[in-house]
């Protein structure tokens, strides 16, 4: 079974969330080292996905005076606000970074599994044995907001889609990370969150809760308590000033 630290933030500014995702996914690929990091937001936000143009936030008039990111990884842009985020890195030793498809499905799967218990029919987009997921490059058909994208994987609740992931890859190593609406925010109205369509309240801490033991099964993993290293902080600290933090890494498409 494989050890993987667990990683809990408290909110945080976008361009921090973003510069820790990734230097979780260098420590995965540089020094073997598997991380899950749940994280929030400290104001409502709106990331990009990385192959997006930064002029087409112009069309989404809600997210208009949200603070702007960019991800590392691909997929229509997300209003993060009334969400819980979660990052899985893993490093190439680990079976699931050469099995990026069935990794979607396993994380996806467990989080169902919870759902389901509260009599939520949350289920995979596609079906249980899902194929392959759309690549990058449809972005420029698709519509804006991530949740109103449908790729084979994603968690949806009847007609709503409520998780979505996506994934990057650096020398073997995977970083998938992705949302769970909890809630519809008011920078994106046109969303409805898993505590509107289940009809019931759901709480991040208590999704975490829940959902850790599920994850450690069917990903056969151990996690335990930890933060990041001094010199991850240092990195994070870099990367936040030199590259997330500047406009000219937002706009760059």
């Amino acid at each position: 079974m494989t050890t993987c630290r667990l990683i809990i933030d408290p909110p945080t500014s976008g361009v921090r969330n973003m510069a820790v995702d990734e230097v979780l996914l260098q420590s995965a690929a540089n020094d073997s080292v598997a991380s899950l990091r749940f994280y929030r937001w400290e104001e409502a936000t709106l990331s990009l996905g990385y192959f997006q143009a930064v002029g087409d936030r112009v069309g989404h008039a809600a997210s208009g005076k949200c603070p702007l990111i960019r991800r590392a990884s691909g997929g229509g842009a997300i209003v993060h606000d009334r969400e819980l985020t979660y990052s899985l890195a893993l490093p190439v030793a680990d079976r699931w970074s050469t099995r990026c498809q069935d990794m979607y499905t396993h994380v996806h799967l467990s989080l169902i599994t919870v759902l389901r218990e509260d009599g939520v029919a949350a289920g995979l987009y596609g079906g249980e044995r899902a194929g392959e997921r759309r690549g990058s490059g449809d972005d420029e058909f698709e519509p804006f907001l991530c949740f109103q994208r449908r790729s084979q994987g994603d968690v949806v609740l009847g007609q709503h889609k409520i998780v979505g992931s996506a994934q990057r890859r650096y020398r073997g190593a995977v970083l998938q990370h992705g949302s769970i609406l909890l809630r519809t925010s008011d920078c994106a109205p046109e969303l409805e969150g898993l505590s509107e369509t289940a009809g019931r309240r759901y709480l991040a801490e208590d999704v975490m809760d829940r959902w850790l033991p599920r994850l450690s099964g069917a990903l056969n993993i151990t996690f335990r308590r930890q933060t990041l290293a001094e010199r991850e902080e240092e990195r994070v600290n870099c990367l936040a000033e030199e590259k997330y933090g500047q406009a000219g890494h937002t706009q760059r498409r």
